[in-house]
């Protein structure tokens, strides 16, 4: 099929934004700021690495590529206006799947950031499917919450899931291979526990709308749990010229995993004593730097988490 027909039927299920001036079809895309700033973000994901076709759908495919975007404008404190997405698409690809991947975006959108749509993007052709984003977002007024605020004394908080999408991918690595060569997921042979841990692996459903909660209350740092909590309170207390003290009992039923594990893109917090909104919940407590930028029950914490330069097998375990 050419291009433009291709364009059309993705298109056609992307319905444009109420604040985009000028949506899909010209040079670029005008979005309105009633703040007069705009958070911007941009995220890539590539076949092999980051997903695999024999367990994604192109719905799948559509759903976390924008989820993973937008809880990157979320974490700093801001409402997500738009996406642009930028395809390159093997030949052969099914245009079926390209439209079930717009599908994807669209109810990514209207689930977890009303008001949000695709305004544009591009489309070019590859050996190696790539969905690359841009998302942009209203800071509404608000100060953008960086990651480098965090204060000694302040509560370490959480909002969202820790250690499910890992426990998705494992599920998937051990159960679904013939070899190394990925198999088609089959729902009839997952517990259900199984089967939500990987819809959350293939299909996150980060809390977007609590970063501007979380700015609201005032939140001194913040950052989406994209790569796992260990490496990202790590980053968080670097920045911040901190030290992070976490507590195991407060992360949940698996704490190894809920360290190690990434991809659930939960919005880690700080927060001055008092002020912890209801939706997020208490893990640690901020210090001042020490030998350790980050103790679990005050023991230096070794697991890391995602690093695309490693094989992603070893993200599995």
């Amino acid at each position: 099929m050419p291009e433009g027909r291709i364009l059309r039927a993705i298109l056609s299920r992307t319905p444009a934004a109420s604040h985009a001036l000028i949506g899909p079809g010209d040079d670029a895309a005008v979005i309105a700021t009633p703040s007069g700033s705009v958070v911007a973000t941009t995220d890539t994901l590539v076949h092999g690495p980051d997903f695999r076709l024999a367990w994604s759908s192109g719905y799948d495919l559509g759903w976390k590529s924008a989820a993973v975007n937008l809880a990157d404008v979320a974490a700093m404190g801001a409402r997500p206006t738009a996406l642009l997405v930028a395809l390159a698409v093997p030949r052969e690809l099914r245009v079926s799947f390209v439209e079930r991947l717009a599908d994807g975006f669209r109810d990514a959108c209207a689930a977890l950031a009303p008001g949000c749509a695709v305004v544009g993007g591009d489309l070019t052709v590859s050996d190696t499917l790539t969905v690359a984003v841009t998302a942009l977002g209203d800071l509404e007024g608000r100060a953008a919450v960086t990651r480098s605020g965090a204060r000694p004394g302040d509560v370490v908080a959480v909002a969202g899931e820790l250690g499910h999408a890992a426990r998705g991918l494992a599920v998937l690595f051990g159960r679904f291979r013939d070899g190394d060569v990925p198999v088609p997921v089959d729902p009839a042979a997952l517990a259900a526990g199984e089967r939500e841990a990987v819809n959350a692996q293939l299909r996150p459903s980060p809390p977007i709308g609590l970063g501007a909660v979380a700015a609201t209350a005032g939140a001194t740092a913040m950052m989406d749990i994209s790569d796992g909590l260990a490496i990202d309170a790590r980053r968080m207390a670097a920045a911040s010229g901190v030290s992070i003290a976490l507590d195991s009992a407060l992360l949940g039923a698996d704490p190894a995993r809920a360290l190690a594990g990434g991809e659930d893109h939960a919005l880690l917090a700080t927060f001055p004593e008092g002020l912890l909104p209801p939706a997020f919940r208490a893990i640690g407590r901020v210090r001042a730097a020490g030998d350790e930028d980050l103790l679990c029950d005050e023991q230096p914490v070794d697991l890391s988490g995602w690093d695309p330069y490693r094989d992603w097998d070893s993200a599995a375990g």
